[in-house]
């Protein structure tokens, strides 16, 4: 929105420059984004009529034009060729300075002194497009009756001043001259003077005789008016009116339409005017467009529109895109003689998507889109009437078609004096709040009670609707610097972050200190991976979320599991001969609780790692051995005991995608934490992986419940220990755990300490059979313990183990 300071001062007067007026609109939130001083590059230009032209004595291409410019007549050379005697042109003097830099000084053409030079707009630096294509060519002609002598930015209207504002979206109201000039009345003290609107309508015929207009879609077109008006003479605008539409960057075209857009840029109500003569069987209809429907808008393009959009219509063809731009069947032409004024409003949605679809935004549009004063549609419409009455260039129809379904009330809202205040933060007076209001042409109602205001909101302000709205017109007016500054009160915590989020900093920086890489992997996934991992189809994990719009074919659903992100990364690393690694991804798995989905899914965090390749790299002083089982098992043990989590109980079991017999469990407190094993033959064949590939899970919400990270110290013990190694034969099936508990049940509270150091199956022992050897530490803190004590508590253990475990000494 450009507004001219020279306009809007017909409205309000104010002696602020356009530099302070900018700063207070801005800071009551109408942001100005710009100020253009119009031909603030333009010096010593003054208009002059030309009164003898004769041909150069010495240049065929050159004329002789003496001029008068009031002051003096003088002599200049021109080469123009579309120069009369009589014409009135832009003069620039001898001393003078155009735009482009060029200074004007007296010179000899061809023998002849010439004494200035003769403006084209160019040289005037005039936007070409508010120019005709007449007024482009040669030297710029001037309406004859322009004076003579005159400063140049005085006659084309350029000493002005023009205010760029980027407003936004609520503020409809300010899109016009008017609203600004209302906010400009508020700000500095003045009166704002509304136009006195008197029309004579000397027509013969009234207008509702003359005229139908109905509206088809109601929920889309609010109200629909007309006037007609008779013996139209269509023609150039004045002087003042081309002015006041080129200083805000719009061309004028003829006196009807630049009068209908004179009326949109000073009161907001977007207008158009239909040929009355071209109107099938005289009549307006707003309705959707016919699917197919075409129309070839004012633009000259053709456009095909859709059911969804509105049209305005007449018996036979949509006539103009409702809200958007007119047709070229109806334009107002010279031909014109009678002509149709309608003023509407339409609703802003759809009048965005409309004009989104076609391509096509306009002035128009852009009103309709943040929505219209309903209520001001008529006075747009008298207002225009009057102008183009003023003018002589018509007769006005008496009265007005209006179509209007549902009559707009003012809307009401109430508010209480201490409530604005506590809510801004301020002490304003109640009578300081209600003089703000007033100035706004919000009336108070007579209803209000005591400390309860109620207001009624004038009907151009839309986004007025509660009572924070109220405070906002308050607190913008008043000035926002006047509020003073304080410190938000409350309770204000330290930031940080969570308790389990620290846990899980702490695993990544052990597994990185252990030599494991991080990687990161998709939350999408495909259900193929699933059944390459061996999960059985009735498992839970099989039930994923489908993703609505998957970014590929390939990941249509949410990984239920870390591993086959996993697998695909040492997969893929294999292939390219990078055959030593150890990786690990930590991340969220979801899981729902039922599809469809009825709520959120379960997003717990979940460790996978696995090992594959050398266990050391390549060196002289190092082992060719590959990573076992072993190898993946410490690593869980070294990131349990780096958490500070003990007494977590070992054993083997299952995995669907891990090698049956090859595979451990972690528990603690019966609930998993780990789960460590050899990769299934299956799945491997499934990822084209040929090496052993160990992997673990780890629960990341289960460890946490057992993470101590407070270390306990012990001094070192007074007294020695004594040691004893036990050997036993046992069945195959029963583990080393297994016998470690029996151990640690058997031997009483001397025993400090049970660790396996040997296992052996082979000749040695039967078939069926494996030997397990333990080393027992026994110890007490108070005392130094006897050989016949420590015999006692190892035969103890011994007879224990026969009996349950059917355990034998091996000799």
């Amino acid at each position: 929105m450009q507004a001219s300071i020279k306009w809007l001062k017909e409205y309000v007067e104010f002696k602020e420059t356009p530099e302070v007026l900018a700063e207070m609109l801005t800071m009551a939130g109408i942001p100005v984004e710009g100020i253009t001083h119009l031909g603030k590059d333009i010096e010593n230009i003054v208009t002059g009529k030309i009164i003898e032209i004769e041909k150069h004595p010495n240049a065929n291409k050159l004329s002789i034009c003496k001029l008068d410019v009031e002051k003096e007549i003088l002599i200049i050379v021109t080469g123009a060729t579309n120069v009369s005697v009589g014409n009135v042109v832009p003069v620039a003097l001898v001393g003078a300075k155009l735009p482009t830099g060029l200074e004007i000084k007296a010179s000899e053409l061809r023998g002849v002194m010439s004494y200035g030079m003769l403006c084209s707009t160019t040289e005037l630096n005039i936007d070409s497009k508010l120019l005709s294509p007449k007024e482009k060519e040669g030297i710029y002609i001037l309406p004859d009756d322009t004076l003579i002598g005159i400063d140049i930015r005085e006659a084309l209207g350029m000493d002005d001043v023009v205010l760029e504002f980027e407003l936004t979206a609520n503020r409809a109201d300010c899109f016009s001259m008017i609203g600004l000039a209302r906010e400009i009345a508020v700000l500095t003290g003045g009166t704002l003077k509304k136009p006195m609107i008197h029309l004579h309508e000397k027509a013969g015929e009234k207008a509702v005789n003359l005229v139908k207009v109905a509206i088809d879609e109601p929920s889309l077109c609010s109200r629909f008016a007309v006037r007609v008006l008779q013996d139209v003479k269509v023609g150039a605008s004045p002087k003042w009116l081309k002015q006041r539409l080129q200083a805000v960057g719009m061309r004028s075209i003829n006196n009807v339409v630049d009068v209908t857009n004179y009326v949109m840029l000073e009161m907001g109500q977007p207008m158009h005017a239909y040929d009355y003569n071209l109107l099938s069987k005289h009549s307006l209809t707003v309705r959707k467009a016919q699917t197919g429907e075409k129309i070839t808008t004012l633009d000259g393009v053709k456009r095909e529109l859709t059911s969804d959009m509105l049209v305005i219509a007449d018996q036979v063809q949509a006539v103009g895109v409702a809200g958007v731009m007119g047709g070229l069947a109806t334009e107002v032409t010279d031909n014109t003689q009678n002509v149709v004024l309608e003023a509407a409003s339409f609703n802003g949605v759809s009048i965005r998507r409309t004009s989104r679809a076609l391509g096509l935004r306009s002035e128009a549009s852009g009103r309709f889109e943040r929505g219209v004063d309903t209520v001001n549609s008529i006075r747009a419409l008298d207002r225009a009437a009057k102008l183009l009455e003023d003018m002589g260039a018509c007769k006005v129809c008496p009265g007005i078609v209006d179509s209007y379904p549902n009559m707009l009330l003012p809307r009401q809202v109430s508010f209480i004096p201490q409530k604005v205040n506590a809510y801004l933060g301020t002490d304003i007076d109640k009578a300081v709040m209600l003089d703000i209001l007033r100035r706004l042409e919000f009336a108070i109602d007579t209803n209000s009670e005591g400390e309860n205001i109620i207001v009624n909101v004038p009907t151009w302000r839309g986004d007025v609707q509660y009572q924070p709205d109220i405070c906002e017109e308050i607190a913008r007016i008043y000035g926002y610097n006047k509020i003073p500054t304080t410190t938000p009160g409350g309770n204000i915590l330290r930031g940080g972050q969570e308790y389990a989020q620290s846990i899980v900093d702490s695993i990544k920086t052990t597994l990185t200190g252990a030599g494991l890489d991080e990687v990161i992997s998709l939350s999408f996934t495909h259900p193929q991976v699933l059944h390459k991992l061996n999960i059985v189809e009735n498992d839970s994990l099989h039930q994923a979320i489908k993703v609505l719009n998957p970014i590929t074919d390939d990941f249509p659903i949410l990984r239920t599991t870390l591993l086959g992100g996993v697998l695909e990364t040492i997969a893929r690393n294999l292939a390219r001969k990078n055959d030593d690694i150890r990786i690990y991804e930590l991340g969220a798995v979801y899981l729902p609780e039922k599809l469809p989905l009825d709520s959120l899914p379960k997003e717990p965090l979940m460790l996978c790692g696995a090992l594959v390749g050398k266990r050391n790299e390549l060196s002289w002083n190092q082992g060719k051995d590959s990573v076992d089982f072993y190898d993946a098992k410490g690593t869980v043990e070294v990131l349990l005991s780096s958490l500070g989590i003990q007494d977590y109980d070992v054993a083997a079991g299952e995995h669907m995608s891990l090698h049956p017999g090859k595979t451990a469990i972690f528990r603690k407190n019966g609930n998993v934490l780990a789960t460590v094993g050899e990769l299934h033959p299956k799945v491997m064949d499934s990822f084209g992986i040929q090496r052993k590939v160990y992997v673990f899970e780890v629960s990341v919400e289960s460890v946490v419940n057992c993470v101590n990270l407070l270390t306990k110290y012990q001094s070192l013990p007074k007294f020695p220990a004594i040691n004893r190694d036990l050997a036993v034969v046992l069945p195959l099936e029963i583990s080393a755990d297994q016998v470690k508990q029996a151990i640690v049940a058997s031997s009483g509270p001397l025993l400090n300490d049970v660790r396996l150091f040997d296992v052996y199956v082979g000749e040695q022992v039967a078939n069926g059979f494996k030997s397990l050897a333990f080393s027992l530490t026994y110890r007490d803190k108070t005392r130094t313990l006897t050989d016949e004590e420590i015999e006692v508590c190892y035969k103890k253990t011994v007879v224990y183990l026969e009996e349950t475990l059917a355990a034998k000494i091996r000799s």
